[in-house]
């Protein structure tokens, strides 16, 4: 099992909320480990600081979720909007570039130090991100970016800071573009082709290791081309993605690599630096490995084309506010208990919510995080839908009336059951659009109420 450690997420923003919440506590400084040998295939993001919900994952529901009669806010200025289509289109992979033979520095320009901030689970993270055309477009990771509410990106080579805005991404590839904001002076970096890669070639990895703000090289060699594996993040708690095709070398990544740059011997970017399995004894190796550039050029192709599909997202996901669980089952009665058992409390995906709530009782009213995020003393009296662990402040649920031990039992006339039910109505859905939701209350009230979503952090 790869285990994707969270390597790479920006500083937490205001997804979908009518006004700018409460500002966080000051986060503490990272932590400044060894480079880890864990054994275990993982994402190579950095997460520099961690709240209450620790390996728990908060409702991919990046949309309002429930509501009441009560009038939805529009989304504030402060809210994530898609970004505009970029005006310059992806390169092509190709054997150009600069060409400059064993030379790193054409890469090392246009590489970024990616940092984001997860409000909505009180987590910052940090990783890479490769500079691919003059006016802005990065890739990089998706799960450096995930559930981010905001990111920045500083130039490596000259210390410029950016904010960024999401494009687009491809969770199931594991690949993301964003666009850095007003930018100047930027270096795209340099691309081979990854389809004429071969065991035994000569490479150098680059990234964010160990989330130090500057980027460290890592020689190495390729191991295999074509490889199938599963990468999850914290050591394989949460969520894992099986990814095709990918590179392995021995080249030593490390947490915060993601997003960085695997450079063959003419100093070419031939891929994106994803998961690693560091290892426990001397007897082990150490396996990297990275996406092609050939596939991540495409899937960034798509995006900037505004092709979405099954598994490419063009934008920002829909965001309901709502925290939700991680558990299986239909009854919301046992979705409580699952959750504690999967290491704390939250949601798929986006939707998090903070235990620093408002209102008095066991059952805030809202959360802006999830620090102090428990489960609910009341829950309705019905046997299936998506139990509300909580809602987060200013978000459309909130709005709505909707509140922690809700359960929620329709989206626009469809039945709800697990939380990945509801997950799954709600990645149909855009920001912009007004969905229908039924819930039933703590106190068995049964309300229908009409939603606009706006936009949330990517999934």
């Amino acid at each position: 099992m790869q285990d994707y450690s969270g390597y790479g997420q920006p500083p937490a923003g205001d997804f979908g909320s009518s006004s700018t919440p409460p500002p966080l506590p000051p986060m503490p400084p990272p932590p400044q480990p060894p480079r880890r040998r864990i054994g275990l295939l993982s994402y190579l993001g950095v997460a520099l600081a961690a709240g209450a919900l620790g390996a728990g994952t908060v409702v991919a529901i990046y949309h309002p979720a429930s509501s009441s009669v009560a009038a939805v806010p529009q989304p504030s200025s402060s809210a994530i909007a898609p970004a505009p289509p970029p005006s310059t289109a992806v390169p092509s992979p190709s054997g150009g570039g600069s060409g400059a033979s064993g030379n790193l520095s054409s890469v090392e320009q246009g590489l970024v130090i990616i940092n984001t901030t997860l409000q909505y689970s009180s987590e910052q993270a940090a990783g890479t991100g490769m500079v691919i055309t003059a006016d802005g477009l990065v890739l990089t990771n998706n799960h450096v970016i995930e559930n981010a509410t905001k990111i920045t990106a500083t130039v490596a080579a000259t210390g410029k800071n950016y904010l960024a805005k999401v494009v687009g991404y491809d969770v199931t590839g594991d690949i993301a573009l964003i666009k850095l904001q007003n930018p100047s002076g930027l270096h795209p970096v340099p691309t081979g082709d990854s389809s004429k890669v071969k065991t035994g070639d000569s490479v150098v990895a680059l990234g964010n290791a160990e989330g130090q703000s500057q980027i460290v090289p890592a020689p190495g060699q390729v191991t295999g081309i074509n490889q199938t594996i599963t990468a999850s993040d914290q050591g394989g708690s949460v969520r894992s993605e099986t990814l095709h095709g990918m590179i392995a070398t021995n080249a030593n990544v490390v947490a915060g690599d993601s997003g960085g740059s695997l450079v063959n011997s003419a100093g070419q970017v031939i891929g994106i630096d994803t998961a690693g399995n560091t290892v426990s004894s001397a007897q082990q190796s150490v396996t990297g490995y990275a996406i092609p550039i050939n596939t991540a050029l495409s899937v960034a192709s798509q995006i900037v084309a505004g092709h979405a599909s099954s598994t490419i997202v063009v934008g920002y996901p829909p965001f309901i506010g709502v925290y939700v669980g991680q558990g299986t089952s239909s009854n919301p009665q046992i979705q409580a208990p699952q959750q504690q058992q999967n290491n704390g409390f939250g949601g798929f995906g986006n939707g998090y919510g903070n235990g620093n709530g408002s209102g008095n009782g066991s059952n805030p009213s809202c959360y802006t995080s999830d620090a102090n995020l428990s489960t609910p003393s009341t829950i309705a009296s019905v046997p299936s839908g998506t139990l509300v662990l909580g809602t987060i402040c200013n978000s459309p649920a909130a709005a709505a009336g909707l509140t922690a031990g809700s359960v929620i039992t329709s989206v626009n006339g469809q039945t709800v059951g697990s939380p990945q039910s509801l997950a799954s109505i709600m990645s149909k859905l855009r920001p912009g659009e007004v969905v229908s939701v039924t819930w039933v209350t703590p106190n068995n009230q049964q309300k229908t109420g009409n939603l606009l979503l706006t936009a949330g952090p990517p999934l």
